[in-house]
């Protein structure tokens, strides 16, 4: 595949990075610049692109541009003990119209993912996660997609397609590759009831930001079950990052979204992960473009610890538990690597696939031996049946 349309990173941060010491980021990481065009793929591991497709940011014009000053903050940040080779392909400009814009960075990620590489997506309105799930089609794999955000941005099917109407076109839209959406740190106030009602009629998995406030861990089996990551900057609380113009007083804070940010790369499954709604004239002394830096390095240092449990290779690593619940029994799985937990569900009315694992928590388990069902394994069930 050719990536002539992508523009290199800026000559000024191109030249920042180079005055920085070896053992930083912008010494580590192959960039594309106009002296050395697009830096070698094979073996690589992580690739960022910028997107500079805004014109889809509801109530956010200026989303999309000077992604140079996140990457000024990525590259003089100084990587762990990483094995990853990591790549800035630069960043895809505008298109004519946003329908070039999403066709390009299809194309872009068919490619990646196909090649083993997780494209780190910097945009942009969030209306481009449409565009990311899309770029499954090619792929012909059904999609797990969790959205890091306050509302839900359902809009309606009738409705162009934004930032704020996404999720309506993903869902309801053929061919229809999802199989499961999750929110994490939805603010209820945001959102109608009748959005609320909705989802949880779709059995799809829904948390208010209180929840995740309460008990971080809970998104872990969350992110080990998704493919497509997608991270609205305004989640995150005005306070600590303030380039969005819908950024609201609650959210997340910092050291918050960065946590989220490393339970998304230590997912064996999650495949493409993006950050979007960044305005960079909103950016008070560069806060949020630091922020968002630090994010994609706790990506970066999450997927350097994967432990590759997925898919399951064999069940001899792992420790099971049956528990009778009900009419039912299930089936609990412990890995003895990282002791991390999953359950099996079963579909009996599929006569090529009698069960699904899924991940879950030492808690769910302790739950089903109170004879409570968890919550993902009934939505789950439901889903199969």
């Amino acid at each position: 595949m050719s990536f002539e349309f992508l523009n290199p990173v800026e000559d000024v941060v191109v030249a920042h990075s180079a005055l920085l010491p070896n053992q930083s980021l912008g010494q580590r990481i192959a960039i594309h610049s106009k002296q050395n065009g697009i830096p070698e793929l094979k073996g690589v591991h992580i690739a960022i692109i910028g997107v500079e497709e805004g014109r889809r940011a509801e109530d956010n014009y200026g989303a999309g541009n000077n992604f140079g000053v996140i990457r000024k903050y990525l590259y003089q940040l100084f990587p762990g003990n990483w094995f990853s080779k990591i790549v800035d392909l630069g960043n895809i400009p505008q298109g004519e119209t946003e329908e070039d814009s999403y066709f390009a960075l299809q194309e872009i990620i068919v490619y990646l993912v196909k090649h083993n590489i997780i494209p780190i997506i910097i945009g942009g309105g969030q209306d481009l996660t449409y565009a990311n799930y899309r770029a499954y089609d090619k792929l012909e794999q059904t999609v797990n997609l969790t959205t890091v955000d306050t509302k839900f941005d359902l809009g309606t099917i009738e409705e162009e397609i934004s930032s704020t109407s996404f999720l309506s076109k993903v869902i309801m839209e053929q061919p229809s590759n999802l199989f499961n959406y999750s929110n994490i740190g939805y603010q209820t106030y945001f959102n109608s009831q009748e959005e609320i009602d909705l989802l949880e009629k779709l059995y799809f998995d829904t948390y208010r930001l209180g929840e995740i406030t309460n008990d971080i861990k809970i998104v872990e089996p969350v992110f080990r079950d998704t493919d497509v990551v997608s991270i609205d900057i305004g989640s995150v609380r005005r306070a600590e990052a303030p380039a969005n113009n819908n950024a609201v007083p609650n959210g997340f804070y910092g050291e918050t979204i960065c946590a989220i940010s490393r339970y998304a790369g230590i997912s064996d499954k999650v495949s493409s992960f993006g950050i979007y709604e960044y305005n960079a004239k909103l950016d008070e002394k560069d806060q949020t473009a630091h922020l968002i830096a630090q994010m994609i390095w706790y990506f970066i240092e999450g997927f350097n610890f994967r432990t590759n449990e997925y898919p399951f290779t064999s069940k001899k690593d792992y420790t099971k538990y049956i528990v009778p619940i009900e009419d039912t029994t299930i089936n609990f799985f412990k890995s003895n690597k990282s002791d991390r937990w999953w359950m099996e569900v079963e579909h009996p009315n599929n006569k090529t696939t009698k069960h699904t694992l899924i991940p879950c928590t030492y808690q769910d388990y302790l739950r089903a031996g109170n004879q409570v069902i968890p919550e993902r394994w009934w939505k789950t069930f439901r889903k199969l049946n």
